[in-house]
């Protein structure tokens, strides 16, 4: 079902996953070490002996020893807790103009640009408030602050320090701290780095997004195409690990075939996915593949972004066969084909059965506001949304997409638009965290 707005974020999901549905939550080089040599013994040149039989080794010179010890080959990356590595971040917000003109000092949330996560324990609150700034500069602390001997937790907190600022939408300070992460002038240590065992995955794929951030999305693709290959090569060589690589050569398909989706290459998509529609149950036994209900899902999806609406239903209705569909999925499916197909009326019924079944799922509340409106009924949609923001706020005012389709709404109702979204705005900017476009409130700044 097509939202109000076409809304697409990526980063979240350094998970990507291809879905039609209208929530989807948008410099110092780094040297290698070198080892150097002890410094040469020059003699002096010395004649050659007349004699034929052997010479016995000078006393002068020491006794070469028999074996040369083993140099000291554990990782040390002293440059990775350089703070030079890093660039400040602005104490800019996109939601202080709005407040600044719509709403009157005493109603304004308190919106800290400056607050810093102090230690680790903070983690999970930050992150489940969405305080991506906080997050970054935690980060940033807690690298410098680390051994560089515990690479594998430097790693580590370089993966959250680049996702934080992906969500910020920084993509040109993420781009460029990225970039001195693995400078031009230590290739050869960013070689090493990726050959460690410690290397995260995600800092692979936040590498390759470098280029989605400047804009070049072919050679993001092919980014993505590398590092597709690499997961393939490793499950080759890596038997211990098999699994764990057959799952993020999957993962990193759906990146690709998100990336085709945006590009509207669906073909090229659906090329892509359909030989991941069966799945192995265990790569260790002769099992016979079974159908994937999530890959058969994204592929109908996909059908119906082309058009290709009775393609789609093959796909949908092979995953009403399957024994280990997720409870919802199937209704949610009927929603989507319902909805291409104009059908309104049953769209809303499978909907309101989704929710029967799982009352916070706010993909569903999103998507029934829509068929709500598609039949005329705009308060009845309003209702639903507004209902949904006062049970989980921290929740839906996070997700661009609702945001856009209650201001749409709003906006229809034209005797009360103006209130309505200043108080939506009061709401967002109290609950909405960081790394939120002003533009979904469709509300102007000047």
């Amino acid at each position: 079902m097509s939202s109000a707005e076409d809304n697409r974020d990526t980063e979240d999901q350094a998970q990507s996953t291809v879905d039609a549905s209208p929530t989807t939550l948008a410099q110092s080089p780094v040297p290698e070490p070198v080892n150097t040599p002890p410094p040469a013994v020059v003699d002096k040149p010395t004649p050659a002996s007349p004699a034929l039989e052997p010479q016995p080794y000078p006393q002068s010179h020491p006794t070469p020893p028999a074996s040369t010890p083993a140099l000291n080959t554990s990782p040390y990356f002293p440059r990775l807790t350089a703070p030079t590595m890093f660039l400040p971040i602005p104490n800019t917000d996109p939601l202080s103009p709005l407040l600044t003109k719509h709403v009157p000092p005493e109603q304004r949330p308190r919106r800290d640009v400056t607050e810093n996560a102090r230690d680790g324990r903070e983690f999970h609150s930050q992150l489940m408030s969405n305080s991506w700034r906080a997050l970054a500069r935690m980060a940033r602390d807690l690298i410098v602050a680390s051994d560089p001997e515990d690479l594998s937790r430097i790693l580590d907190l370089w993966s959250l320090r680049l996702s934080a600022l992906a969500r910020l939408r920084l993509t040109n300070q993420a781009s460029a701290e990225c970039t001195n992460l693995f400078a031009p002038q230590a290739r050869s240590l960013a070689t090493r780095l990726s050959a460690l065992s410690a290397y995260p995955f995600e800092l692979s794929v936040l590498r390759a997004r470098v280029h989605y951030w400047a804009g070049d999305a072919r050679g993001y693709v092919d980014a993505l195409a590398g590092l597709l290959t690499g997961c393939k090569a490793k499950a080759r060589a890596e038997k211990a690990n098999l699994s764990m690589w057959l799952e993020r050569s999957a993962r990193v398909c759906l990146m690709i075939a998100s990336q085709l989706v945006e590009m509207k290459d669906y073909h090229a998509a659906i090329t892509l996915l359909t030989p991941l529609c069966t799945q192995q149950l265990s790569p260790s036994t002769d099992a016979p593949p079974v159908p994937s209900p999530a890959i058969h899902s994204a592929v109908a999806r996909i059908y119906l972004l082309s058009g290709n609406i009775p393609k789609a239903a093959e796909h949908f209705k092979i995953v009403a066969s399957c024994a280990d569909v997720e409870p919802g999925t199937i209704a949610m499916n009927t929603a989507l084909l319902c909805s291409a197909s104009g059908d309104w009326q049953h769209a809303e019924a499978a909907l309101r059965e989704v929710l029967e079944q799982d009352p916070q799922n706010y993909t569903a509340i999103n998507n029934l506001a829509v068929t709500l409106l598609a039949q005329g009924r705009v308060k009845d949609g309003i209702g639903l949304l507004e209902q949904a923001m006062q049970a989980s706020p921290a929740s839906v005012l996070s997700a661009e997409p609702f945001i856009f389709n209650l201001s749409t709404l709003y906006e229809l109702r034209s005797s009360t638009a103006v209130d309505k979204k200043r108080e939506l705005l009061t709401e967002v900017a109290r609950w909405g965290g960081d790394g939120l476009r002003a533009t979904c409130l469709k509300m102007p700044s000047s």
